[in-house]
């Protein structure tokens, strides 16, 4: 419009902080080379939470992080310097996220303390610039284990007399506050259960002590046993969400919001939507989606998660046999709701880029501008990511739109089968983290209570969640969709083992067995991560040399790694199923010389546990100050590819250094950190040397240095012809 003889642009909102997403809004267009002549339109954000969690530890260290510690704490305090914090909040803001939960939903009880409280606020001081709304995740125990009473009873009035009087003195210090996030009778937090109380007893007693001053109760769904008994056939931690749940729709206060993974287990790489968010009619609801990549590579791997939460956000429940999308369940629309909306567990920390990998960003942006407007195409959002990180040269931003919307599938083909799930390590084991969830760890999920399994055997695979002859799962489930799961002519191939046990040879909707797409999809996703690198290449000297490296470190390290949950995870069906690739190729690897084949002197050779974590099982060890293992090379003379695929662990740095004829190629240093203390697929990486020339009869050595704890071990060396391109 014009003014005064100028020409101006005019945002205008019911609020300042509408002005500010305005404000934004024009900025990403002009960032993008968008026209502006007759600019002039009307936007709404889809829904009013549009919160992140942060899984943040008042001791600095973040649950589930892979891009630092936190912005927030360090050593039992808020940070003096919450210069970072306010970085993030104008980030927030320019996305349209309108809120942020700062401390791990396991909270630490001095989140509450009277001492704690101002440190608290200085966040919030620093969020309130940009109309990011501080929110606190608390321990339902806290009236009892903070306040010294002798319950945390929900229905005894002096836990709810607490309660009152505690979220008075939270909101004196933070008046803005948008709430408290509860993790309530799960993985081991005490809950209402105590108690004989319900989730709905729960979540009131504290939404009523927030809503004089305008706070939501944010009540996870994330409820199950975790010591279920895995011998019981009819056992499901799928159905949890909905037992727990479903039976206490319209008990929970106008205040309180359940919040719900968008499928039923736990983030995992592919699921179906979780059937709670049809069956809670009367009760607001949030989608819960991850932003940090705990099952989906973890930041190491290029997963833009989009695709994924478009398919659960667009997916429709069929509920009351109408058009009910999650994305209009969840926003209040279908069910008339007052609250509801987005949740994004983002954990964002202190490395530059804040999620440890350049390309990962793009998740943090597609979950807010998907929670501004559900209805945007994926397509659309990270092609605005990739112009306004990157630049817009048509190259550049061809590669990376290309790269960013293929990843998702392409780390399912390696990694997943089917929807099966359970796949990536779940329990851990000896010597290992815990419960890394990021290499194979084919039988970590079964025979134990965490029910993620799989139901993996000699004659077939899958979770029976059938009605008529399973756990029943497929029936919690408005009934147009529970027919198509129920039925194995209807269900789609890539749910089929997350709702049928089938066996080995059982003939897919494709027309392959299962057992040969289980081997077929692994090499092909292994196959097409092995091009992200090549691709990549082509941009150098279009993208700054830094973030060039960075982001080609990470492709090589993914190509490498998907080769290990390949073999992992065919070896293991193979060995189980004792079915044949049809195309010859599992176990069957004619350019590898192991390890434990080559002459060494001073390696020894080591079992690995589980078997599937190395080729052929073994490895080769260093117990000595300095090892060598060595081979003659015997083909035809030529450029030659040599990787060797050894062992990163974080309790030591190696030096590893390769010879041909007696000359120094070059070295390298194990200087990763991978979640693992031994060797195994978590630790398992490769180095490249791209072009090496041999001839008949040269000698390949390599020299392992190894140190502290890590032994230099070596899995195998892997020779292929070179690949030039002119």
């Amino acid at each position: 419009t014009a003014a005064h003889g100028h020409r101006i642009f005019l945002i205008t909102a019911s609020n300042d902080r509408g002005v500010l997403y305005g404000t934004f809004a024009l900025l990403r267009k002009i960032a993008l080379g968008q026209e502006l002549d007759h600019i002039g339109e009307q936007q709404s954000p889809y829904a009013p939470i549009r919160w992140t969690n942060e899984w943040d530890n008042l001791d600095g260290s973040i649950e589930r992080q892979y891009g630092g510690r936190s912005i927030f704490f360090e050593g039992g305090n808020v940070l003096p310097d919450l210069t970072r914090a306010g970085d993030y909040a104008r980030l927030l803001a320019s996305i349209g996220v309108n809120g942020c939960t700062v401390n791990n939903v396991n909270a630490d009880l001095r989140v509450l303390t009277p001492e704690f409280l101002p440190q608290l606020a200085r966040i919030a001081d620093v969020f309130r610039p940009w109309g990011v709304r501080m929110s606190i995740s608390v321990d339902f125990g806290s009236p009892k284990t903070l306040g010294h009473l002798d319950t945390f009873d929900p229905l005894d009035p002096k836990a709810a007399e607490w309660w009152k009087q505690k979220a008075g003195e939270v909101y004196r210090a933070i008046p803005d506050l948008g709430g408290f996030l509860l993790k309530a009778d799960s993985e081991g937090r005490v809950g209402p259960s105590t108690y004989g109380r319900t989730h709905a007893d729960a979540a009131n007693v504290i939404a009523r002590a927030l809503k004089p001053h305008g706070g939501v109760l944010v009540y996870r769904a994330f409820v199950y046993n975790h010591h279920m008994d895995w011998r019981n056939l009819k056992n499901d931690r799928a159905r949890a969400a909905v037992d727990n749940f479903a039976k206490l729709d319209g008990q929970f206060d106008d205040n309180v919001v359940v919040q719900i993974k968008h499928g039923p287990i736990d983030f995992q790489v592919r699921e179906p939507v979780s059937p709670l968010f049809a069956a809670l009619k009367r009760t607001n609801e949030v989608i819960e989606l991850q932003i940090t990549q705990e099952y989906t590579g973890q930041q190491r791997h290029l997963c833009f998660l989009l695709p994924m939460w478009k398919e659960a956000l667009d997916f429709d429940l069929r509920a009351g046999n109408r058009s009910t999308p999650v994305k209009d369940i969840i926003s209040g629309r279908t069910f008339h709701r007052p609250v509801g909306g987005f949740v994004g567990v983002a954990n964002v920390g202190r490395d530059p880029n804040w999620l440890g990998y350049d390309l990962a960003m793009a998740n943090l942006y597609a979950f807010g501008r998907i929670a501004w407007n559900a209805d945007l195409e994926t397509r659309d959002i990270v092609d605005e990511w990739t112009r306004l990180t990157f630049g817009s040269e048509a190259g550049v931003v061809d590669t990376i739109d290309n790269l960013q919307l293929r990843s998702w599938r392409v780390y399912e083909n390696y990694t997943g089968a089917l929807g099966v799930g359970g796949l990536t390590d779940i329990a851990g084991g000896p010597g290992g983290y815990v419960g890394s969830h990021y290499g194979p760890g084919i039988e970590s999920s079964e025979r134990n209570g965490w029910g993620q399994w799989h139901r993996a055997d000699e004659n077939g695979i899958g979770m029976d969640r059938t009605v008529a002859t399973g756990t029943g799962y497929i029936g919690q489930y408005p009934p147009e969709v529970a027919s198509m799961y129920e039925s194995l002519k209807t269900c789609p191939d890539n749910l089929l083992l997350f709702t049928h046990h089938v066996p080995y040879r059982y003939v897919l909707h494709s027309g392959k067995t299962v057992i040969q797409h289980i081997y077929d999809s692994h090499y092909d996703g292994a196959a097409e991560a092995q091009t992200f690198p090549e691709q990549w290449k082509r941009l150098h000297g279009c993208v700054d040399e830094e973030r060039y490296q960075a982001v080609l470190a990470k492709l090589e390290y993914q190509a490498g790694h998907a080769i290990v949950w390949r073999d992992a995870v065919c070896n293991w069906f193979f060995r189980e199923s004792k079915i044949l690739d049809a195309q010859g190729r599992v176990g069957h690897h004619p350019d590898r010389i192991e390890a434990e084949a080559m002459s060494l002197d001073g390696y020894t050779v080591e079992p690995i546990e589980p078997w599937e974590d190395a080729s052929g099982g073994k490895a080769i060890s260093c117990p000595a100050s300095k090892c060598a293992a060595v081979t003659k090379f015997e083909r035809k003379a030529g450029w030659y590819k040599l990787s060797i695929q050894y062992f990163d662990q974080p309790n030591g740095v190696s030096h590893f250094e390769l010879f041909i004829a007696g000359q120094k190629i070059g070295g390298w240093a194990a200087d990763a950190t991978l979640p693992s203390r031994k060797p195994d697929a978590h630790t398992s990486t490769r180095h490249t040397f791209s072009s090496v020339a041999l001839r008949p009869g040269d000698e390949i050595r390599i020299v392992g240095t190894p140190d502290r704890a890590e032994r230099a071990a070596i899995d195998y060396i892997e020779v292929t012809p070179a690949e030039f391109s002119w």
